[in-house]
């Protein structure tokens, strides 16, 4: 009796601890069957939004985080900055349908050592946790190594190198709060503004960068070190 409690014991212990952030309970539902099936993995709870996610991640604990970007509130991208600046040790592998450079940029500057597409299959999801957990990058294989070699190298486009050099002082930093998570209401108070002048702040921000949503813009400040400054 002792012998078999003290493997079970064990094999908890070597567990590793898994959230799950995805909006769509199906997907959710989904993603813990397949982990299910590995006893080295353990869920050990799920969200579905940025805002429950950071919660979750501070309450839980996880060793990992499997965090969808397309969400209500607060996005991927932002949950990601905030769980990696309370909890740096955990891992996070960005699962989405987006496959564009911005994205990926964003998600591995913002703190996500892996970018799974939702269409992989169940061996590569299991590649990609233990890949990222044994604290290497693991990026889908239906992304392109160009963009990868491009993130390496740190190079950006001339049009975007314009685009951030025609923003002024008060967008640069309107489009960092933005980026931050923060809304009209707070950047209002925060800068002395009315919350009409930061809307048309907002509106001019997306119409220079010719962006269309917070997410963008949070994807653009992340790619450009907006954050940082």
């Amino acid at each position: 009796m002792r012998a078999v409690r003290a493997d079970e014991e064990a094999k908890v212990k070597d567990q590793h601890r898994i959230l799950i952030v995805e909006n769509h309970a199906l997907l959710r539902a989904g993603l813990r069957a397949l982990l299910s099936t590995q006893p080295e993995f353990e869920v050990v709870g799920e969200a579905a939004n940025g805002h429950d996610a950071v919660a979750a991640a501070r309450a839980l604990e996880p060793e990992l985080v499997l965090m969808d970007i397309s969400m209500p509130g607060m996005t991927g991208i932002e949950a990601i900055i905030d769980i990696k600046r309370r909890r740096p040790a955990t891992r996070v592998i960005v699962v989405t349908m987006h496959k564009t450079e911005g994205y990926v940029q964003a998600s591995l500057r913002a703190g996500a050592g892996g970018y799974l597409l939702k269409d992989a299959g169940e061996d590569e999801l299991q590649t990609a946790i233990r890949t990222v957990l044994a604290g290497k990058i693991y990026l889908s294989a239906d992304v392109s190594g160009a963009i990868v070699e491009r993130y390496l190298a740190g190079e950006q486009s001339m049009g975007n190198a314009r685009q951030a050099q025609d923003l002024t002082h008060r967008e640069r930093q309107i489009l960092k709060l933005i980026a931050e998570g923060h809304r009209n209401k707070y950047i209002a108070e925060y800068f002395s503004l009315s919350i009409k002048t930061v809307e048309k702040h907002r509106s001019n921000l997306m119409q220079k960068l010719d962006l269309h949503n917070s997410s963008m813009l949070t994807s653009y400040a992340i790619e450009h070190g907006l954050l940082n400054t």
